[in-house]
């Protein structure tokens, strides 16, 4: 009888660590995921924090179009008009 309960107890601190294991697998998955992500964002600031910091002022018109293209923004007083196109 003592052999079953030691065995049970090992077969269930064994179950225990396999899921652990596939949760620390899943975890790293994730962080690397977050981090990929991370270092695409770095890169995506860098070129826009070159942009603002271009004295030229040859970016400006692209910093202006991409504001009102991606980000909705409109000059003072300007209307912004929004289609929505049905099937």
């Amino acid at each position: 009888m003592l052999k079953i309960a030691v065995l049970a107890l090992m077969g269930s601190v064994v179950i225990a660590l396999v899921n652990q294991q596939i949760q620390i697998s899943r975890m790293a998955q994730e962080l690397d995921n977050i981090e990929q992500q991370t270092r695409v964002q770095d890169v995506k600031n860098d070129q826009l924090r070159k942009i603002l910091e271009d004295e030229s002022g040859q970016d400006s018109d692209y910093m202006e179009r991409y504001a009102r293209e991606n980000l909705g923004y409109a000059k003072a007083g300007e209307r912004v008009f929004i289609t929505y196109e049905g099937n």
